[in-house]
């Protein structure tokens, strides 16, 4: 159990020293990666009766508007499998800067017209396909902080993504002298070391209901692999940090960094349905 403690303990703190002390030296040289992610929770609307199939329908829309949109870098649905709500969905769009955002959506409009030009025929498939979901979503952004661990190749099988929550703490003997240093040094020596981490992506809030918020995504190959995570971190863990004294003293120091609580969430993510 300790060892799990210090792994969650640990690798949150990587995006709580990015997101409040982050230079704009730092932010101008990832500037080519990924920036922010765009995540609209949705939810089905379970009165729907169509024979209509769902992902042949977003499939179409990504074919002919989300691949060509040179603003969205990359994005993805994914669907409840251990949440606490059945009908939940999240549509994520990936971006690499803020003004790509705003963009993206008169991008989208534009290709829309492209795809359907008769004005009919286009306002019925965007019926058809809003008709899925029930009027209730949410968006939120998240900025991305450095650390990730890229996909080496895009998936052609639906995935896991374990998704945890947690909260920053601010404490006020924070230093970010001290932490960057950890940083990387955890990441380098555990999360890109854990072949069953197929994909990692931390990142925190930008705009949205709580500033605490700091998400970490793991994609996973299957439930197996999800359930050998920990096991295999813990392993990596102390074999980089081999005394129980300096695994106890890193443990510690990044406590203060965290609230006590967090949440686990388990989705599938759609293989098909990505850019």
């Amino acid at each position: 159990m300790k060892t799990t403690i210090n792994f969650f303990v640990a690798i949150a703190v990587f995006a709580l020293l990015f997101s409040t002390t982050m230079s704009a030296q730092d932010a101008k040289a990832d500037q080519a990666g990924p920036q922010y992610y765009v995540i609209t929770t949705m939810h089905w609307d379970l009165d729907y009766d169509t024979e209509d199939s769902w992902d042949e329908v977003e499939k179409e829309y990504l074919d002919k508007v989300t691949m060509k949109n040179e603003h969205i870098m990359g994005s993805g649905f994914f669907v409840h499998r251990w949440t606490s709500d059945n009908t939940e969905l999240r549509y994520v769009r990936v971006f690499a800067n803020w003004d790509a955002i705003e963009k993206a959506g008169i991008r989208n409009a534009e290709l829309e017209k492209e795809a359907w030009p008769d004005e009919a025929a286009r306002d019925a498939f965007l019926k058809k396909q809003g008709d899925f979901y029930s009027i209730d979503h949410s968006d939120e952004i998240y900025a991305v902080m450095p650390g990730s661990k890229i996909m080496a190749n895009k998936p052609t099988e639906d995935m896991i993504l374990y998704l945890q929550t947690r909260h920053f703490a601010y404490p006020e003997d924070g230093s970010a002298e001290e932490f960057n240093k950890l940083r990387m040094e955890y990441v380098e020596n555990v999360i890109h070391k854990n072949e069953t981490i197929k994909a990692y992506y931390p990142h925190s809030h930008a705009w949205g209901a709580d500033r605490t918020v700091f998400m970490q995504a793991y994609i996973l190959d299957n439930m197996e692999d999800l359930e050998n995570m920990g096991e295999k971190n813990g392993e990596l863990f102390n074999a980089h940090w081999t005394d129980e004294a300096s695994r106890n003293a890193f443990g510690k120091t990044m406590s203060k960094y965290l609230a006590p609580n967090h949440g686990d969430e388990i989705f599938t993510s759609i293989a098909g349905l990505s850019k």
